[in-house]
C-alpha cells in the first residue's frame, strides 16, 4: 500500500494511536470475515432444526450481522464484528424447542419479550 493510502487510513482510524498497523488490521479483517462466514452458514442450519425456514433465517442472520457491524464500525468506531450468538441459538433449538417441546413461534416470542 502506498504512503498516501497509509496516511488516509492513519487519519481515519488513528492506527498508530491504537498501536496497530495496516497489515495487522487486514489480517484481523480476514479472520473476522471467515468467522462471520461460518456463522452465516451454521446459524441457519441450527435454527432450521426447529422448523424455521432456512432461507428466512439465513437472511435474518445476514441482515442482523450487517446492521450490528455497521453500527459498531461507523458510530462507535470500534473494529468489533457482531453476529447472532451461536450458543444461545443452540440452546434455543436443542433445549427449548426440541428438548422442552415448546413451539418455535412461542419460544421466539419469549426471546423477544
Amino acid at each position: 500500500m502506498n504512503t498516501s493510502q497509509n496516511g488516509l487510513l492513519e487519519r481515519l482510524f488513528k492506527l498508530s494511536e491504537h498501536g496497530t498497523t495496516v497489515r495487522t488490521e487486514l489480517l484481523a479483517g480476514l479472520t473476522t470475515f471467515l468467522a462471520m462466514c461460518y456463522i452465516v452458514i451454521v446459524n441457519p442450519l441450527i435454527l432450521s432444526e426447529t422448523g424455521m425456514d432456512m432461507g428466512a433465517v439465513f437472511v435474518a442472520t445476514c441482515i442482523s450481522a450487517a446492521i450490528g457491524c455497521l453500527i459498531m464500525g461507523l458510530l462507535a468506531n470500534y473494529p468489533i464484528a457482531l453476529a447472532p450468538g451461536m450458543g444461545l441459538n443452540a440452546y434455543f433449538t436443542f433445549a427449548v424447542v426440541k428438548g422442552m417441546g415448546v413451539p418455535w413461534q412461542v419460544a421466539l416470542g419469549a426471546v423477544f419479550m
